[in-house]
């Protein structure tokens, strides 16, 4: 199966607005968030997914430097974005991330990719955050070509079009669904990039693990956050 990973990045995607493309260590902080996902040993390809408004610009000419592929489209239709992204690369699964999540664990995304593939065709969709045990900006959604191609073909309001997984979710019911969750409870951790104190935070664990270890951990940045 071709599991294909979509990034989904704006200028616009955070309440300051550019936080992505701010760098550390004369790197922009999505230049490191590509670098972790190439990390994943299950995804066959990642697409950096953007909008034509020129404000994103600069997403699509860093994704040009790092030779990542990119898929523009509408700013407000992410749904359909998503499916013509799905199409073009002629994707099984999509793998859901976000440049608002720049501390992803490349690890725990191949653990979420394994455990679906191993309850597929029973689980056409499966993500940690529909009850949430990682720390938020962990947060990885794995469905299949099909249900977001359902999706897109059978959405109809606003709200399902700019969310992307909602309508996904409630067409294909309960019983296909699947939870990622794990033993130790860490939903009180925000490791979500919003305000610039986001990017801060962001600064230092970049600034301390990234040297030492590229690919560093959930547990690593757990480590960091109780030993300084």
């Amino acid at each position: 199966m071709n599991v294909l990973a979509v990034l989904q990045a704006g200028m616009n995607e955070t309440d300051c607005p550019g936080l992505t493309m701010k760098k550390v260590g004369g790197k922009p902080l999505l230049a490191y968030l590509i670098e972790r996902v190439r990390c994943s040993k299950r995804i066959d390809q990642l697409v950096v997914s953007t909008s034509t408004k020129e404000t994103d610009d600069p997403i699509v000419q860093l994704c040009q430097q790092l030779h990542v592929e990119t898929f523009r489209g509408s700013e407000r239709d992410v749904l359909g974005r998503f499916y013509e992204t799905g199409r073009k690369y002629k994707a099984d699964v999509i793998v859901r991330l976000s440049a608002t999540c720049p501390l992803i664990d490349p690890a725990i995304v191949d653990q979420a990719i394994g455990m679906f593939l191993q309850h597929y065709p029973n689980a056409l969709y499966a993500s940690n955050t529909l009850r949430r045990t990682y720390p938020k900006g962990m947060d990885i959604e794995v469905f299949t070509y099909e249900a977001l191609k359902d999706a897109y073909m059978n959405a109809s309001s606003s709200h399902d079009f700019e969310q992307v997984t909602p309508f996904i979710v409630k067409r294909i019911g309960e019983s296909a669904v699947g939870e990622i969750v794990q033993n130790q409870d860490l939903s009180h951790h925000d490791w979500s990039l919003d305000h610039i104190e986001d990017f801060t935070f962001m600064k230092a664990v970049y600034e301390h693990l990234h040297p030492h270890n590229p690919a560093f951990s959930m547990a690593d940045v757990l480590s960091f956050i109780e030993n300084g």
